[in-house]
């Protein structure tokens, strides 16, 4: 096969930058990693990346939808179109993700992505190592945008069915339901990353789920416990909440939707800060509103999600934010400029650092020799103008 050569360049590495660069690929993987001044092979595709930079595809773990589709519509349409929509934002491995809703439609979102999964190899598409098993086992009062009548506490009847497609790679329950013990037990006993979300969980009830195997915290901030909150609940004395328990305990990892609209500049400098970038994802946790028209959209299932209205920067609800509006790209961009860390921690945020918590780091998630050639191609303005796709065998 013949070789790609991406040269100009500055590659971006985990832990520095590499000015004048250029990355050779063969039969999908990376081969070598060296300056543009070399001489280039006579039988190579050269790529001129003009003074841009190179980064490893992108690693999204918690993403709804994009271009018109959810997955939760349940089609191998809708997944098709979600999954283009975010390759051409810089996402080469995706984990499409649950809302609340019904255990049929949860099924036939599974089916829909396993089929478009397989599709991988017809290029414009991203790898689906799995799903993350999102909603429906949510806090009553911490459902957010999604559906309520979807929500439900976990019971071994219904999230050992989900767990039988052997295609759940991330399982999120709120730590503080009844069932939530025996959930985890069946995510660890199948390999999952397992996450609380959607949560009013105390620092007693997340210890105890991360005694049971849990490790993340969706998007922090967002539908999850504080003192305040934890207090309205269980009332006093006042208790640590989920908020206190990730910035403690430095085996949690979490992740922040930077948007520009979830949270305010400060609070990503904080999050940054204060856990860090081996800690720290970014997500869009995007919605199907992505690269479409001001408008009114549905979250979650076509007929029975909940409506938002897109405004051209984020979606929301009558009542508050109903998830991001914009691909992984706008996410890095926005915490570049927030946080003010170097751009190779940014791009690790959104690459490596998910692809560490989820085990397939050996394969994604950097720019190195061996590992699969997912690559994106930025100008200057970190503005996405190529994306490839590797090898393209199963994660």
């Amino acid at each position: 096969m013949k070789k790609l050569v991406i040269h100009n360049v500055t590659a971006i590495f985990p832990n520095k930058l590499l000015p004048d660069a250029r990355v050779v690929v063969r039969n999908g993987r990376i081969a070598e990693i060296g300056k543009s001044s070399k001489r280039m092979p006579d039988d190579a595709e050269l790529v001129d990346g003009k003074g841009g930079y190179l980064s490893p595809g992108f690693v999204d773990v918690h993403v709804h939808g994009g271009g018109g589709g959810d997955f939760m519509d349940g089609t191998a349409d809708a997944a098709r179109v979600a999954c283009q929509t975010h390759f051409r934002h810089g996402t080469t491995t995706i984990f499409p993700t649950t809302t609340t809703g019904t255990p049929e439609e949860i099924h036939a979102m599974i089916q829909a992505c396993q089929t478009v999964g397989k599709e991988t190899a017809t290029g414009g598409l991203p790898r689906i190592p799995g799903i993350h098993l999102y909603g429906p086992f949510f806090s009553a009062d911490k459902v957010g945008a999604h559906p309520a009548a979807g929500r439900r506490d976990p019971t071994p009847e219904e999230f050992q069915e989900y767990f039988k497609t052997k295609f759940i790679r991330i399982a999120t329950c709120a730590a503080e339901l009844p069932g939530a013990e025996g959930f985890y037990a069946m995510a660890r006993k199948n390999r999952c990353y397992i996450t609380c979300g959607h949560s009013n969980a105390s620092w007693s009830e997340m210890d105890r789920a991360f005694r049971a195997g849990m490790r993340h915290v969706d998007h922090f901030w967002c539908a999850m416990s504080d003192v305040r909150s934890v207090r309205g609940r269980l009332s006093t004395p006042m208790q640590g909440s989920m908020e206190q328990y990730v910035l403690f305990n430095p085996e949690m990892s979490t992740e922040v939707i930077a948007d520009g609209q979830h949270l305010s500049p400060e609070l990503l400098l904080f999050a940054y800060r204060m856990i860090g970038p081996r800690r720290l994802f970014l997500v869009t946790d995007s919605s199907r509103a992505v690269d479409m028209p001001v408008g009114k959209y549905k979250i979650g299932n076509i007929h029975t999600g909940n409506e938002i209205t897109h405004d051209g920067k984020v979606s929301r609800t009558t009542t508050g934010l109903g998830s991001s509006s914009v691909g992984m790209d706008h996410m890095v961009r926005t915490m570049k400029a927030c946080s003010k860390a170097p751009l190779w921690e940014v791009i690790r945020m959104a690459s490596l650092t998910p692809a560490e918590r989820l085990g397939i780091d050996k394969e994604v998630g950097s720019l190195k020799t061996g590992k699969r050639a997912d690559l994106v191609l930025f100008n200057k303005t970190l503005r996405v103008q190529k994306v490839w796709l590797g090898d393209n065998s199963p994660l």
